[in-house]
């Protein structure tokens, strides 16, 4: 990968390209052609005998102030970071002047450990909804995540439990999702919508709830949510779309495993997440319950 230094990263160059000009040598690197013009525009990118010196982590204002909590880290190197977010806090703000959101705890973390990054998550998840998140901690390295995520190389898969007992053992739920009219923040199953696929497996069977495991195509607001719910079996705690609270306080989905590609290396990697104290106790319940 090359040894980074500081705001630096050095590449050995194979002999193929030890005293090749500049404008050769950049050809072979994976940099978006946007980013390698800033860095030769800069003198980000430089030639010193058979090493290539690239200013790939500058040091950069913190776009978001900072508000102090605990936090997961699951990951963490030069290009990357992965926060398990905890239910009840947005990614980000949603209006002006909000605060205490997972971006100001980042910038906490990042200002703690004398980190000076702008904050670039990658996804999204909903506010009550648990599980990891990805942040580029540069530019080179968001514009790879970006693309994974357009080209789906990034894989997020959640669990989930469902009120009632899902059909069969595995299915596909292909309906489009749009924005329901009469609800600024609901979305509904649309034939005009935007084009969606969540891919299901059931689990674990209790006598009124179903825990399935699902695996995205697409990354529509409320995806799982709006799904589940359209063939009848909404999440438990989903009080948005129909579900009830008996069990557990919020919807019951949890992102499990997180899969993408290292934006240098290409490598897979992979983190999993623990699931979150309120939907184990609710799993524990249901199991005790189909044991009596």
């Amino acid at each position: 990968m090359g040894r980074i230094k500081g705001e630096w990263m050095d590449i050995r160059l194979p002999d193929s390209l030890t005293g090749a000009p500049l404008a050769a040598v950049a050809k072979h690197l994976p940099l978006p052609p946007k980013l390698l013009s800033k860095l030769m525009q800069n003198r980000g990118c430089l030639l010193q005998g058979a090493n290539l010196r690239l200013h790939l982590f500058p040091r950069e204002s913190r776009d978001y102030p900072s508000d102090w909590m605990e936090l997961n880290i699951l990951y963490e190197d030069e290009f990357t970071l992965v926060v398990n977010k905890p239910a009840g806090i947005e990614v980000h703000p949603s209006e002006k002047g909000q605060r205490k959101t997972l971006a100001h705890a980042v910038a906490a973390y990042y200002e703690m450990t004398g980190q000076d990054l702008r904050i670039r998550h990658v996804h999204r998840i909903d506010k009550d909804t648990t599980g990891p998140v990805l942040y580029a901690k540069n530019e080179f390295a968001q514009y790879q995540y970006d693309k994974g995520m357009r080209e789906k190389t990034i894989g997020r898969v959640y669990v989930a439990l469902a009120e009632g007992g899902v059909e069969g053992n595995k299915g596909r739920i292909d309906k489009p999702i749009g924005q329901d009219r009469h609800h600024s923040t609901r979305r509904r199953v649309s034939e005009t919508g935007d084009p969606a696929v969540t891919h299901y497996e059931v689990v674990e069977r209790f006598a009124d709830h179903t825990l399935v495991r699902l695996h995205l195509e697409t990354g529509r607001t409320h995806q799982i949510r709006v799904h589940l719910s359209s063939i009848n079996h909404p999440l438990a705690g989903d009080g948005l779309y129909g579900g009830k609270r008996g069990i557990i306080s919020r919807q019951a989905l949890h992102g499990e495993r997180l899969i993408w590609r290292h934006p240098w290396t290409g490598e897979k990697q992979q983190v999993t997440a623990p699931l979150p104290d309120d939907f184990r106790e609710a799993l524990d319940k249901l199991r005790r319950a189909k044991q009596n």
